[in-house]
């Protein structure tokens, strides 16, 4: 009967009470070994605390590195992602965009080593290997100037 059900024997002991009398087995020290800045009442240490030396967080330094106001930051399509998106054919900045391969309004750069299909890109960047693989391919590489507003 459900009324009768009990856990197993061993299954169920009771806590120790410790810091209740040497006669219950937890007396004295109560487990926290003898004096020092562990055994005494309200220890707590807030997190990052490290004994009392500048913490970790305090010795770095406060202001982060330095951007340059007018840096040149590329968008990057890979030769790969072009392959496996793209049909053969002319492409430019503004048809990469089109495509969902761009998304910023950024200068495009195209990176990579290998690729099959013949591609006639019109861009602002590209790596050696990448020119030399569209070259291998039968394709060709056109590099744009930027201008004053791109």
């Amino acid at each position: 009967m459900l009324h009768t059900l009990r856990p197993s024997r061993g299954a169920v002991t009771r806590r120790k009470r410790v810091a209740r009398g040497n006669s219950a087995g937890g007396g004295t020290t109560a487990g926290r070994g003898t004096k020092g800045q562990q055994s005494r009442v309200g220890k707590g240490h807030n997190f990052g605390f490290e004994g009392g030396q500048t913490p970790l967080v305090r010795r770095q330094p406060k202001l982060g590195g330095f951007t340059r106001p007018r840096s040149l930051r590329y968008e990057v399509v890979t030769l790969g992602k072009m392959e496996s998106l793209l049909d053969a054919g002319s492409y430019d900045a503004v048809a990469l965009r089109r495509r969902g391969l761009v998304r910023s309004g950024r200068p495009v750069k195209v990176l990579g080593n290998t690729v099959s299909k013949k591609f006639t890109l019109t861009v602002q960047a590209a790596s050696k290997g990448a020119r030399a693989a569209v070259q291998k391919a039968g394709g060709s590489v056109t590099i744009v100037k930027l201008t004053a507003q791109s």
